[in-house]
């Protein structure tokens, strides 16, 4: 019975995603057809989204939500938020952290329909992965920009999500931006793969003890590494904070 609930549960938490999801594209719709920049109006609905997505995850799944670590934050000023990435939740939980954040994405997802476009229409910066040294340079002038206008630039260094305890190579489009840039960059580790894995929906839905989703901000790498020393320093923290981080979680969780 207790699984059959859970099953239950979990299939309510997908429908109710896809249905908040849809509701919100379509009120976000007109704006993007009618306004030439409508971005002060789509952070807004992109803050209340990702809101809408933590209280369904502890309303439904059962999943309390953390962020740890504000004091690691710059107090002013752009710099960049290098991420640990293992669930969908690693992409909506920055867009109600953070004001006006520039996510650095795979161009694929610009062509998925609305969600595209309301992505483009945020400022979100798009990479070209087999664009060569062109489509290398326009994303670098993107960052450029985004930190010149004092937003957060959100990256996922991987440049893929993994499971917990899964290893993948960082890509070296993170240093350039570092070095393109020259702000300060906060690593960030997460253990949502444990809640909501890379390939599929939550599960540990109505788990005891109750699962916990942490964000968790590391000390920031001060500008002006060299690049093979900050490559090693990123991974060295984000590895390190997510080994820690996961150990954690796996003995609240008694996996």
């Amino acid at each position: 019975m207790t699984a059959l609930i859970s099953k239950l549960r979990g299939l309510i938490f997908k429908i109710s995603f896809l249905l908040w999801t849809a509701i919100m594209a379509l009120y976000s719709l007109p704006l993007m057809l009618v306004m030439q920049n409508p971005r002060d109006r789509l952070i807004p609905i992109s803050r209340r989204w990702a809101h809408g997505v933590d209280w369904l995850l502890c309303r439904i799944v059962g999943v309390d939500v953390e962020i740890q670590g504000h004091e690691h934050l710059p107090a002013g000023g752009a710099y960049m938020l290098a991420c640990k990435h293992q669930s969908q939740w690693d992409t909506s939980v920055v867009l109600r952290l953070f004001d006006n954040p520039a996510v650095i994405l795979k161009q694929e997802l610009l062509r998925i329909p609305v969600y595209g476009r309301f992505a483009h229409m945020l400022g979100m910066i798009a990479v070209d992965r087999d664009g060569g040294a062109r489509a290398l340079k326009a994303m670098l002038r993107a960052a450029a920009e985004a930190a010149r206008q004092g937003r957060v630039l959100v990256i996922f260094p991987q440049g893929t999500r993994t499971r917990p305890g899964e290893a993948a190579p960082y890509q070296p489009g993170v240093a350039a931006i570092y070095r393109e840039t020259g702000v300060p960059v906060v690593p960030a580790t997460v253990n949502s793969g444990f809640v909501w894995p890379k390939h599929g929906w939550p599960r540990l839905v109505g788990h005891r003890p109750r699962p916990k989703i942490v964000l968790r901000f590391l000390p920031a790498i001060a500008p002006g590494l060299k690049r093979d020393a900050f490559m090693a320093e990123l991974e060295q923290r984000i590895e390190g904070g997510t080994a820690q981080l996961e150990a954690e979680t796996r003995r609240h969780l008694g996996l």
